[in-house]
């Protein structure tokens, strides 16, 4: 049974669905909010939302079908990458056709410095959407316009920038970011690939060289996207070496890789894919080994220091800009993290989004108190999604995506005007900032990613065994996005980061520096000042006790208090920080202070852990109350505000269940409050239950982007789940008419008509013994 039809809004002049599952569009009639209120809300605005949906309409209506995924699953990932070339060609055709960028013209800063370049394609925020829609794993060329082309921008001065962006903008110059070598990663300092000096003295070209060499096997770049075998250039990561032969530390040089002509590898240059991954396979992950390979000199990056024809090391301005070009280097890689914690949120919520609409689909377990009938007297089961266990599972994870979004906004437009400010000179940018902008998108690209990642799991094991198909979409979701876990920071590294930076800030208030505690005024550490400060007036021993504790007679209502919930997430941020400054004092005492910080380690994860938590609830909180103070401007209406309050609240309590031990030890909770904590998940998740599928629809994910045939927006899941187990090649295709499967002539045949698995007793008569078989017989005797 089926219902009548209902427009599908995300695509403009699509045809809606014939029918719509029925479940589906009770979900729909009972959403007490306008899911398209917070579509217009995410994009920035209705007419954002017409304009996205129009771009996205451009590759799904494609009349060359080239941007079609069907057969995805069943190619192999050579035929994937060579596919994924084809549709980039294509997007960019479709781009130049339409006139993207056409308008724009160049926009330089008061160094003449280019900012953006006209033409370019790649800064508007229509390739964004058009990228995102295209919904097939990263592109091969994607590290070009997501590292190679903004270090161009932000660390080459600019007559390097006029000679090299035209080429970018117009796709005769692909490049990459080669900074991962195969011995070593995250540590930039210990980068073996080196540039040295060579001066027109000592046989360079006119004006002096740089010999980038790859000396050891370690010293290979290996990992980086697009280095295999799509680009043509490198941004490589090296240790420069001035013309006196001394080390100046670590640059950026642009490296040719291959002729602009044939694409041919050039003289001393090896490079190749590394081979497959677990996903990402579209990308041609690369190594590259560099064998004396000459570059001219100003092929270093010369925004904040230079090398001139002598071989003389020195930074612009005679200095006064001695920390711009670290600083630099450290936003543009922050950038790169911001963009994965905001990528976060889109992952996630997809993943949601398939797992709620089929736990509204799929129905198990008889319901013994409905007397209706469904489906010509079938037995009312329960929809999976009324279980407890699964809203658990997965309301918490679609209101984590709503938190992500929010807080991946804030730090990208926060570091935007941080680089803004550096490139320009226009303000002083403290490194109490800059280490402060580095802790915040260290701990949340580490808890971010690995909470998305292990949710996307999570959602495909909620969708049971049809989860495991990969038609459900989840599992190249999953495969796809693992990488963010381990891409520009591993994870478990990370909070080592974080909470070094984060201990300048109890050392700043243990010596009472007033001046430098004022740096942190403007800051995402300021929030730990209050507590850290009531703490340390208490004093106490390790495991700190809060200053602030939820009262003996607090009751479930209690617990619904977004105010109260924060303040207890702030203060359980405090107390774990103090507890790793605590035990590395008293650990050093007794022990190194590598051994001491060793030990540490876990306790610093957990410290780093409590901080991005808060940070997320924080940054979704005052979202929130922004846009409430907006009034009728702001695209959120006070029903959409209503639920994604309760996105909040659930997502505070979650993480407070969650994490209970945190909150238990720092005497914040006893065991008292569990049972009140509990009810207020319980009766929060009864709160947001009408209003899941409404949240999905909310992100605006057509059926193209989903790549699913659980997550459908029809509903019309179980003839999707035999579509493609029909296009199965192993199904299409047969070795005659009679559907013979592919082998069984081969193999199969030996078994069922030849007699090769028959049991023939040892002396039996007619055979002497065991049968003897063709090229089996000394074997048989050496057994």
């Amino acid at each position: 049974m089926t219902t009548p039809t209902i427009p599908d809004p995300r695509e403009p002049n699509n045809l809606p669905p014939t029918t719509i599952n029925p479940d589906l569009a009770a979900e729909r009639a009972q959403t007490p909010f306008n899911p398209l209120s917070i579509t217009h809300f995410l994009d920035g605005g209705s007419e954002v939302t017409t304009r996205r949906r129009q771009l996205e309409s451009w590759i799904i209506r494609d009349p060359t079908g080239i941007f079609s995924n069907d057969d995805n699953n069943y190619l192999h990932r050579t035929e994937r990458h060579t596919r994924a070339l084809a549709k980039f060609v294509r997007l960019v055709e479709l781009c130049r056709a339409a006139g993207v960028a056409s308008n724009t013209a160049n926009k330089v800063d008061g160094t003449n410095a280019i900012q953006h370049m006209e033409g370019e394609i790649i800064a508007t925020p229509e390739f964004s959407t058009l990228i995102s829609t295209i919904s097939d794993d990263p592109l091969p060329t994607s590290l070009h316009f997501v590292m190679f082309v903004p270090n161009i921008l932000t660390l080459c001065d600019a007559e390097q920038q006029s000679r090299w962006l035209p080429l970018c903008r117009d796709w005769k110059m692909i490049g990459c970011y080669a900074q991962t070598e195969l011995g070593h990663g995250s540590n930039i300092r210990a980068l073996e690939t080196t540039a040295t000096f060579l001066k027109e003295s000592d046989g360079a070209k006119e004006g002096g060289e740089w010999i980038i060499n790859s000396p050891t096997l370690t010293s290979t770049k290996f990992w980086p996207g697009t280095l295999g075998k799509t680009a043509n250039h490198a941004m490589v990561i090296a240790q420069l070496i001035d013309g006196e032969g001394k080390p100046k530390g670590i640059h950026n040089f642009l490296v040719p890789l291959r002729s602009m002509e044939d694409h041919t590898l050039l003289e001393g240059v090896e490079t190749g894919d590394i081979g497959p991954k677990i996903g990402y396979n579209n990308m041609d992950n690369g190594f590259a080994s560099f064998d004396n390979v000459r570059i001219p000199r100003r092929n270093m990056a010369m925004r904040f220091a230079t090398v001139d024809e002598g071989g003389n090391y020195g930074k612009v301005d005679g200095g006064s800009s001695s920390d711009a070009a670290s600083k630099v280097a450290y936003i543009t890689m922050m950038q790169v993290r911001a963009y994965i914690i905001h990528m976060s949120s889109e992952a996630l919520s997809m993943a949601c989004t398939i797992a709620i609409r089929y736990s509204a689909i799929r129905r198990q377990g008889y319901n013994a108190d409905a007397d209706t009938k469904r489906n010509n007297n079938a037995p009312n089961e329960f929809q999976v999604l009324d279980y407890r266990q699964q809203q658990y599972r997965l309301l918490p994870l679609l209101a984590a995506s709503y938190a992500i979004h929010f807080t991946g906004k804030h730090v990208l437009a926060r570091l935007k005007n941080i680089e803004h400010q550096l490139v320009s000179g226009t303000a002083t940018i403290t490194k109490t900032v800059v280490g402060d902008i580095h802790a915040t998108t260290s701990s949340l690209k580490s808890f971010a990613t690995g909470f998305t990642a292990d949710g996307i799991e999570d959602c495909r094991k909620a969708c049971g065994g049809h989860g495991f198909l990969v038609c459900s979409g989840l599992v190249e979701l999953s495969n796809t996005y693992l990488q963010s876990c381990t891409v520009e920071g591993d994870n478990q590294m990370l909070p080592q980061q974080v909470v070094k930076v984060l201990l300048k800030l109890v050392g700043a208030m243990q010596a009472g520096d007033e001046a430098l505690l004022k740096e942190y005024e403007v800051t995402d550490m300021n929030y730990l000042v209050a507590p850290l400060k009531a703490l340390m007036e208490n004093g106490g021993d390790v495991p700190t006790k809060s200053t602030f504790a939820f009262p003996s007679n607090t009751t479930t209502k209690d617990f619904l208090d977004v105010p109260t919930l924060l303040k207890a997430f702030q203060h359980r941020s405090a107390c774990l920080l103090l507890d790793v400054a605590m035990q590395l004092q008293s650990s050093m005492a007794t022990s190194s202070a590598q051994q001491a910080w060793n030990d540490a380690l876990l306790a610093m994860a957990r410290a780093s852990r409590a901080h991005a938590s808060y940070l997320l609830l924080r940054d979704f909180s005052n979202g929130l109350q922004e846009e409430q103070l907006k009034g009728s401007t702001s695209s959120l209406g006070p029903k959409e505000l209503t639920v994604l309050s309760q996105c909040l609240t659930l997502l505070a309590l979650y993480w407070m269940d969650q994490f209970l031990e945190d909150f238990l030890q720092i005497q914040c909770l006893s065991s008292s409050h569990i049972p009140h904590l509990r009810q207020a998940l319980l009766d929060t998740l009864t709160a947001v239950r009408p209003s899941a599928v409404g949240l999905c629809d909310a992100r605006d994910f057509s059926d193209f982007r989903l790549k699913s045939a659980l997550g459908r927006y029809d509903g019309d899941v179980y003839p999707a789940i035999m579509k493609a187990a029909r296009q199965d090649p192993l199904n299409k295709e047969s070795s005659d008419e009679g559907g013979v499967g592919l082998g069984y002539d081969e193999s199969l045949k030996k078994l069922i008509a030849g007699g090769v698995g028959e049991y023939h007793r040892s002396g039996s008569e007619g055979d002497g013994g065991m049968k003897k078989q063709a090229g089996l017989s000394g074997t048989m005797s050496r057994l």
